[in-house]
């Protein structure tokens, strides 16, 4: 049976964020243009000389809007990163190892449980 461990809410709470906050950052970065600035694409073949093939369209880069968004967010992750690892909660636990794993899948409060079957 896994072991539970009665986890301060605040700790629990920053890292529920930020695991919306490194989904959220995810999602952003899958619609951004591969490159920050803009770039033009290329077409790479093996015919080419090259191992494998590889293909990239040009990139207009990234608007300042969308670079402070990134920003923000990998700044507020950084935060909560912070904010879990330097907590006080670790330094009472037995074993912060096997804690530190359960924080990281502690549901959050409105998810379904688990079905059995």
């Amino acid at each position: 049976m896994a072991e539970t461990f009665d986890f301060p809410r605040d700790l629990v709470s920053a890292q529920l964020e930020l695991n919306s906050v490194r989904s959220e950052l995810s999602a952003l970065y899958k619609r951004l243009p591969w490159s920050v600035e803009p770039l033009p694409g290329w077409t790479h073949t093996k015919d080419g000389g090259r191992y494998f093939e590889s293909k990239r369209p040009d990139s207009p880069g990234w608007t300042d809007e969308e670079k402070r968004q990134v920003n923000d967010l990998r700044a507020r992750q950084m935060e909560l990163v912070n904010h879990i690892f330097v907590h006080d909660f670790w330094a009472s636990c037995a074993d912060p190892v096997t804690a530190r794993s359960a924080l990281k899948h502690v549901p959050a409060p409105d998810a379904a449980p688990p079905r059995d079957g």
